[in-house]
């Protein structure tokens, strides 16, 4: 595999983010108003995790399953995380433990590259804290079936076409459609909301 992409990406992580100018560039226009994180939201970490399948550098996302009736992001595809447990030495660790738990990632796999701009969350009030790794091997993924309806095998490649970017109505529940959703088109999935604002991000960092 050619590791300049790699990096580049992560040169791009230790120079100054693009940050929410970037993210909000995939944000719906009610999303477009940037508010600080209040002192009570809940700390998450997700993995944007970077590895090689037939030759190209994927990324690996999660369509999340829910037994619970209130999960506001039941169903939504996402990278491998979730909330940070008191156990958890750093956020760095619950994005690992995460990923292992969601995808059966073998933590000892991954090297970590670095981090993106945090991004709240206000509908569940979590700060979200994005990682990113690699793993030189192509790891044997396994869904926690209980949180993961699915495991989505991405190229780079894909996300970084401009068409794969578009718009769309999702309806969020009987009485409520969002009209013009920007999102990227997974083969037919929707990737959109928050985790569409960091990959964006991400691509910013190695489009530049």
């Amino acid at each position: 595999m050619d590791d300049r992409l790699i990096q580049q990406l992560q040169s791009g992580l230790k120079q100054p983010l693009p940050g929410q100018e970037a993210q909000y560039r995939m944000a719906h226009v009610v999303r477009r108003r940037v508010e600080p994180p209040p002192a009570h939201a809940k700390q998450a970490a997700v993995l944007a995790l970077f590895y090689p399948l037939q030759e190209r550098w994927h990324l690996v996302f999660i369509e999340r399953q829910s037994l619970h009736p209130d999960d506001r992001h039941a169903g939504q595809i996402s990278f491998p995380g979730g909330r940070q447990e008191p156990s958890d030495a750093s956020l760095q660790e619950t994005a690992l433990r995460e990923a292992e738990e969601e995808v059966g990632l073998d933590r000892n796999q991954v090297e970590v590259l670095g981090r993106l701009t945090h991004l709240y969350i206000p509908v569940s009030n979590y700060l979200v804290n994005p990682f990113v790794g690699m793993a030189r091997q192509t790891p044997q993924f396994t869904p926690e079936e209980a949180e993961v309806r699915d495991i989505l095998q991405v190229p780079l490649q894909h996300l970084m076409y401009p068409d794969t970017k578009q718009q769309t109505d999702l309806q969020l529940s009987q009485n409520i459609t969002l009209r013009n959703v920007p999102y990227f088109n997974l083969d037919g999935k929707v990737l959109w909301g928050a985790t569409a604002m960091i990959v964006n991000e991400l691509l910013t960092i190695l489009n530049n």
